[in-house]
């Protein structure tokens, strides 16, 4: 991870492709297009390598999510549990519906906690959001049982997890609808883009729909299709779905690389007293897109973090401090700072996480680095790179 890493001639040549039909539109200009049409061809590999019967594209892993809600049927004054650690982008595509984002505690395993989750789940609740985060999942077992005797849907996001597995199935597609992002820094990247994947044939019907404007892709004629029901433009271009499908086919090269880089530093910080690493859920196989550790105390994390820093080791991340993944730093969330206004159902929403404590999340971000597994990186690197990290964290033992 990241997939731009590894761009090659199989890039360029889809690319090209596009480029000589001069159609970079995903949709209508079919007797200019040559029969070539990249989106399509990359959700039918999706759909073969997740053996998951349906994938749309879009535009971005925040599209992605916000469409899956909307298929899910989440709406104005629903309730949607995600977790405190995450990206920005899930609580944006739960307020982008008018739903309200309930934040609850994570866990060792640095997703949901189910015991937080089932206290949460109100006369509103809607659905349940893991977000599968650093390359590991929740204990979607657990989350299931919950959404199942609740009647509430299951919308995974594994926007940084693509290529992992719960249970023997890819992550994504145990849930209602699944999310991947496709963005500039993940293992496979479009530069930007993203997918839903489910195996629901009414959420594949009206994910096509709602991701062009409504449009029922009935027919030759774009200007003479129906408009079954209000949509929006969160449509992927050729180009972009030109490189995914390029990257999509080397996924799992990434995926092994990821595991011998991951595989290398894990084993060299292996024994230490200091370190204790995440919980991978019983059945789980992570996608190895980051490694993640706990030290002893959130003073220990921030003074290895600044040894890291110091010494080049890059690419590292104590989320307790980091202003876009942890709930800490989310003032313009708590604060509802919008441009434009919004209900009170989700005013009411927001004031609650203003007011609430998360002591068991800052207990594990607080103690926790993560660092990315970089694909570039040759097999030299990685060893000395794991050699300085291990001494670091060792002076504080």
């Amino acid at each position: 991870m990241p997939g731009f890493e590894k761009f090659s001639d199989l890039e360029r040549k889809e690319v090209n492709d596009v480029l000589e039909t001069g159609v970079l539109m995903r949709y209508g200009f079919d007797g200019m297009r040559n029969n070539i049409f990249k989106a399509k061809d990359l959700e039918t590999e999706i759909e073969n390598k997740f053996k998951v019967k349906h994938a749309q594209l879009v535009s971005s892993g925040t599209a992605a999510v916000s469409v899956a809600m909307a298929l899910a049927g989440v709406g104005a004054g629903d309730e949607v549990i995600m977790p405190t650690f995450t990206f920005v982008a899930s609580f944006e595509a739960i307020l982008m519906l008018g739903a309200i984002p309930v934040l609850v505690d994570i866990d060792k395993t640095l997703t949901l906690c189910p015991k937080a989750v089932e206290k949460a789940i109100t006369s509103k609740t809607k659905a349940i959001m893991p977000v599968h985060m650093c390359g590991s999942m929740a204990d979607l077992n657990a989350l299931k049982s919950i959404c199942n005797t609740h009647n509430l849907k299951l919308i995974e996001d594994a926007c940084q997890a693509i290529g992992g597995t719960y249970n023997g199935k890819y992550l994504g597609t145990i849930g209602d609808a699944g999310c991947f992002s496709f963005d500039y820094v993940k293992t496979i990247t479009c530069g930007e883009g993203g997918a839903v994947i489910t195996n629901h044939n009414n959420y594949a019907v009206n994910a096509d729909l709602y991701q062009d404007h409504g449009h029922d892709h009935i027919g030759k004629d774009r200007g003479a299709e129906t408009h079954p029901y209000l949509g929006y433009n969160f449509r992927i271009s050729e180009l972009n779905a030109a490189i995914g499908l390029a990257q999509f086919k080397r996924l799992d090269e990434f995926l092994e690389i990821q595991k011998k880089h991951y595989t290398i530093l894990r084993e060299e910080l292996n024994g230490n007293n200091n370190i204790e690493f995440r919980t991978v859920p019983d059945g789980g196989v992570e996608s190895y897109a980051f490694l993640n550790f706990f030290l002893p105390t959130l003073d220990i994390a921030r003074k290895v973090m600044s040894d890291f820093k110091s010494e080049g080791v890059d690419v590292c991340f104590h989320y307790y401090d980091n202003n876009w993944h942890y709930v800490r730093k989310w003032e313009h969330l708590k604060e509802a700072k919008s441009l434009f206004p919004l209900s009170e159902s989700v005013k009411q929403g927001l004031s609650k996480i203003a007011k609430q404590g998360f002591s068991q999340s800052d207990h594990f971000i607080g103690r926790n680095i993560s660092c990315l597994i970089k694909i570039g990186w040759t097999e030299e690197e990685v060893k000395k790179r794991a050699i300085k990290m291990a001494a670091i964290i060792r002076k504080y033992s």
